[in-house]
């Protein structure tokens, strides 16, 4: 399962002002614990004016890979924070996110082929966001075409279904594992990957939500997440769910964790 940290993310006030004040103690903190919960990467965005985006993107991608070897989400609309980040980084990165709306389609693929990064798709396009499983397989197939198109190996292409809030409309949870499904027949070498904490917006008890539909979505084939990787039963889950599927050889990567404790609580 490959795990996404979401926790440096500049739409919270503590990391904007962090970034805004160039603090690089509370983002260094806030890597390292990630990297450690066992995040594979850590995504990074400044959510800040798209006038200082890429400069405040330069500084937290620069930032935090003076504290850990983990690779980096770049993570904005802004297709110049996007670069920016991109140049800024040392490795692959994976880049958040392209989608098939018109305008954004080619120019996020071809900076993700040009830089050599791996790249989150949305399913969505310029008809809005998708209500049935039928729509994001279509769309997810349109991004495939593309990926191709670029040459971009579909191996490097993780298909957001966008996980939508069962509170707001409650088949919603149903059509993104049915969505699944569908993109994992259709794109067999492509990463299916969600928002975890989407499905629970506004809903009470919300991590039990989500740690539910974690464990549903991978049944299905979701094999990402962007979700809190200090959220520690939720990586339990994860972690039990990648031994039940058979994608953690003898369990190895199981055993370990119970041993360090990781599957407590």
């Amino acid at each position: 399962m490959i795990i996404v940290g979401e926790r440096i993310n500049g739409t919270g006030q503590r990391i904007r002002e962090a970034v805004a004040a160039r603090s690089a103690e509370p983002i260094a903190q806030e890597a390292t614990r990630q990297a450690e919960a066992g995040a594979h990467y850590i995504d990074v965005n400044a959510g800040s004016h798209p006038d200082r985006e890429p400069g405040d993107m330069t500084w937290l991608v620069q930032t935090v890979q003076g504290v850990t070897d983990t690779p980096l989400c770049i993570d904005s609309p802004n297709p110049e924070a996007l670069r920016a980040g991109l140049q800024a980084h040392r490795g692959q990165a994976l880049v958040n996110s392209a989608s098939a709306e018109e305008g954004r389609l080619s120019t996020v693929f071809a900076l993700a082929k040009e830089f050599g990064a791996r790249l989150i798709a949305l399913t969505l396009d310029d008809s809005g966001l998708p209500k049935t499983a039928q729509q994001r397989v279509g769309i997810a197939r349109k991004l495939g075409d593309t990926a191709a198109s670029v040459g971009l190996a579909q191996s490097d292409l993780f298909i957001d279904p966008l996980a939508r809030a069962v509170g707001l409309e409650n088949d919603q949870g149903a059509a993104f594992l049915d969505a699944v499904t569908g993109i994992r027949a259709a794109l067999p070498s492509a990463h299916i990957i969600c928002g975890l904490s989407n499905v629970s917006f506004q809903m009470p008890a919300r991590k039990l939500l989500n740690r539910t539909f974690l464990a549903m979505a991978m049944a299905r084939g979701l094999d990402a997440a962007i979700l809190d990787p200090l959220d520690q039963p939720l990586m339990a889950v994860a972690c039990a769910g990648e031994a039940l599927l058979g994608r953690d050889d003898m369990c190895l990567e199981y055993i370990q964790a119970f041993r360090a404790g990781r599957l407590d609580g």
